[in-house]
Parts: C-alpha cells; structure tokens; sequence
C-alpha cells in the first residue's frame, strides 16, 4: 500500500496549513491591529438627510423623513444586513420630491436600539406601527425590501390601518423553503465567525455591492462602515426570524392594493418565491426588474422609482 503515501502526506500537509492558517487569523483578530480598508479617490457619504429617535416603548427606533410633510406618506422598510438608509439612498432623493418618505432603522440594525433576545417577524412589524403611531402616519404606501417585505406583510396584517397601499419587493411569503437544515447550520456558523471578526464580512458585502454597480465608488468607506456597525449575536437573531417566517397562511387575506416586485434573478430571496407570494394574493399587480439581482433597488433605482411612483400615484 505504499502507492497511496505521497496522496495521504499531501493531504496531511494540507490539513496542518489550513488548521495553521485558522489560528493565525485567530490571533490576528483577537490580538492584531484592526486595519482599515483603502479607497481611491475622495470618500463621502451619498446622502445627507438627519433623522431622529422616537419612544418606542422603552425602546429607541431611529427615523429619517424627506420631503414635505403635507406630501402623502411613502414608508420604506429595509431588509437584514442593511439599514433603511443604506438600502434605500438611491430612490429618496427622487421619491421625497412627490412623497413624504419615512424610513426606520428596524432593531438590531443602524441607529435603532440593539434588543437582546430571541425575536420574531411580527415584533419587527408591531416596532413600525408604533414608530407610525408617534409620527401620527395611517393610510400609508407601505413598502417592504426583502426582509422588510416581511416586516411589511405582518404590518398589512396585524395593523392594517397603516397600510393603503402595499409593495412587496424581492421577498416572499417562505423565503427560506428548501435546505433549510443546512441554512439553519450556516447561520449559525456566519454567528460564530462574526463574533471572531465582522470584517471579512463587510468587506465581502461592500466589495460585492460595488461590483454590482450597488455602490459608486466614494461610498465605499461609508457602505463597510454601516456593515460594520452590527452585533453578530443579534444580526443573525434576525436570521433566525426570518427562517421561521410564514405568512402562507394569510397572506392572500389582505385586502389593500398591492404590487409585488419581482427580482428575475435574485440570487438571495429565490424568483420562485416571490412569484409565489404574487400568487397567493388575489389581483397583486406583478412587476419583474428583468435581470435584476437582490440589490437591484440600488443598481436598478430608476426602474424601482418609476415602479413605485406608478402605483402609489
């Protein structure tokens, strides 16, 4: 049998760099400096519209509101990994000059409180209608981005005086469907990894972003600086919720008008998915973003603006 020792020496070899490699990065980021990433060019942040905190409870939402507050109310809710204003800068400077726009920080993500604990979809929703209730909003267009359609679906449901007007985009009624086993398992491994070290994270997602066309250039340091203001043990308890999620049961009883956005090739929220959700509600007016990815509301804003500013009127 000595044929099969340069294949197990090899194998070996490779077993000892990769558990080497693995304590090296672990002291590295337990231990080391923390390094910046590098940008070319001039840095700076692609939207300048403050927001406030409002009681929530005993808890803190963060809020940020443009355009006149006599214009009728456009409330965006944002997914997991970003925050309302990083998911949505490139659409508000175009939707506040017909709407009010109001766009919360949800939980656990921005500037809102970090709550610790084991929460659900509909916690998330009961957070927004009571952020409304302070801005005195109702009869709102209610829109919803990936997890935030989630978010948004409970709120259509659990508190329906908010919502006039519903769009559900890039997400689902069961996002998480098939493998859930597995996905279960490498959340909970990103959580391990995570409260080692966010950077490889955030530098992964922001190289991405600007791969895609998502992120220009001179936002670069400001898109890795909002993935790096996270909890790992709290971001990936909204994982958790949204694994749990499903709305299968009514969805199809909401009654507001509503569109659903379908990203064609979504690589995050499967297409079929979403087309599911589309199906479940009755007279749901369907618009595709053909070859359009997760991040399409930021590579894709012109076609999301003209999709909302249609159906909200």
């Amino acid at each position: 049998m000595s044929w099969l020792s340069p294949s197990l020496t090899g194998v070996k070899r490779i077993a000892r760099l990769t558990r080497l490699s693995l304590l090296g990065w672990l002291l590295w980021r337990t231990l080391g400096p923390e390094l910046q990433p590098r940008y070319r060019g001039a840095q700076r942040r692609p939207l300048r519209i403050p927001g406030r905190t409002v009681l929530v409870g005993e808890n803190e939402i963060f809020v940020r509101e443009a355009g006149s507050p006599e214009a009728p109310p456009l409330v965006l809710i944002h997914g997991w990994n970003l925050d309302g204003e990083m998911t949505f800068y490139r659409i508000i400077p175009r939707l506040c000059e017909r709407f009010r726009v109001i766009v919360p920080d949800l939980r656990n993500h921005g500037k809102s409180d970090w709550l610790r604990g084991r929460f659900e979809i509909e916690d998330l929703a009961d957070d927004v209608a009571a952020t409304l209730d302070v801005l005195g909003i109702e009869g709102a267009t209610v829109l919803g981005y990936s997890m935030g359609g989630m978010v948004v679906q409970s709120l259509a449901h659990r508190h329906p005086r908010h919502v006039a007007r519903l769009i559900l985009a890039a997400t689902a009624a069961r996002p998480i469907a098939r493998q859930r086993a597995v996905i279960r398992v490498a959340f909970w491994l990103g959580r391990a990894l995570a409260r080692v070290s966010p950077k490889e994270g955030a530098a992964i997602t922001s190289d991405a972003l600007a791969r895609s066309g998502a992120v220009e250039p001179e936002h670069r340091r400001w898109m890795y600086a909002g993935l790096m203001r996270r909890d790992a043990t709290l971001y990936y308890e909204t994982a958790g919720a949204i694994w749990r999620f499903d709305s299968r049961a009514w969805v199809g009883d909401l009654t507001v008008p509503t569109m659903v956005i379908v990203s064609a090739v979504d690589q995050i929220v499967a297409p079929e998915t979403q087309y599911e959700l589309a199906s479940l509600l009755p007279g749901a007016e369907v618009a595709e973003i053909v070859g359009g990815h997760h991040e399409a509301v930021l590579n894709r804003a012109d076609e999301f603006v003209d999709l909302i500013s249609g159906f909200a009127g």
